[in-house]
């Protein structure tokens, strides 16, 4: 049965309300999935450690099953707004264990496919490039260094709930990952201005990977020389660049429209 937060000192209240911070989401193993959508996307098997809901949103909606699956709390809207990450809440969010997944399942799937990401900072785009490698059917997302987190309220509104979709490790050395991708013959192609040559020329039916950069500075050039090759996007406009989840999208459906043939 549902149970009723009544006050900003209750201890749960602080203990949900401190998983804002990087270092307690870090602490805990938790992060905060928001709103109607996000919530809906948590994937059954999926650990929830609690749900926190508007009294409104209990007058519209049927609360059976948040409460059969785990610990649920209703809040006044006056205690929701400061665990909200949205200018207009939606009055239900739930507090989500982190991925549990390993790197040893990824490995072993047939002609795999990846994106690498070097110093990732911009959380709307991080979000968007997960968003996309769910559409596209990517099989995991390596983050260096340096990359925004992962469960930064932002990244994972941008999402849109595909955070639960596709595995994402995080603070990954570049270089032990590329060798375990030269291990498996999988071919790494860095996203760069002075590429030899475009996506629709490589052959991105066998094992792929493609490696982004950071979106002021681009690629480092340790980044660069772990790859296979240099690809550069056709931009026959003015323009001297893309946005970073504009360039990953690109090259993640050249991937898609190469196999589906």
């Amino acid at each position: 049965m549902a149970k009723t937060i009544e006050s900003h000192q209750n201890k749960i209240y602080k203990y949900i309300k401190s998983l804002s911070q990087k270092k307690n989401r870090d602490k805990e193993g938790l992060f905060l999935a928001e709103g109607v959508r996000f919530v809906s996307e948590i994937p059954p098997n999926w650990e929830v450690e609690m749900f926190v809901i508007t009294k409104a949103f209990t007058m519209e909606n049927d609360i059976r099953n948040f409460d059969k699956r785990a610990e649920t709390y209703i809040v006044t809207e006056e205690l929701f707004l400061p665990l909200s990450d949205t200018e207009n809440p939606q009055g239900v969010l739930a507090v989500c264990k982190k991925q549990r997944e390993g790197q040893e399942e990824i490995w072993k799937r047939d002609a795999p496919f990846f994106l690498l990401a070097e110093a990732l900072n911009d959380p709307g785009n991080l979000g968007t490039v997960i968003r996309t490698a769910d559409a596209s059917g990517v099989d995991g997302i390596f983050l260096s260094k340096g990359s925004v987190d992962v469960y930064n309220p932002k990244v994972l509104r941008a999402t849109m709930g595909s955070i639960f979709h596709v595995p994402v490790f995080q603070n990954v050395d570049l270089k032990e990952i590329t060798l375990k991708m030269k291990e498996k013959n999988i071919s790494l192609y860095a996203a760069h201005l002075k590429g030899d040559c475009y996506p629709y020329q490589l052959p991105l039916e066998k094992g792929c990977a493609f490696l982004i950069g950071n979106e002021a500075r681009g690629l480092s050039h340790e980044a660069t020389n772990l790859c296979d090759r240099w690809v550069r996007i056709p931009m026959p406009g003015k323009a001297e660049s893309l946005n970073a989840s504009i360039a990953a999208g690109v090259l993640m459906y050249e991937v898609v429209r190469q196999r589906l043939k």
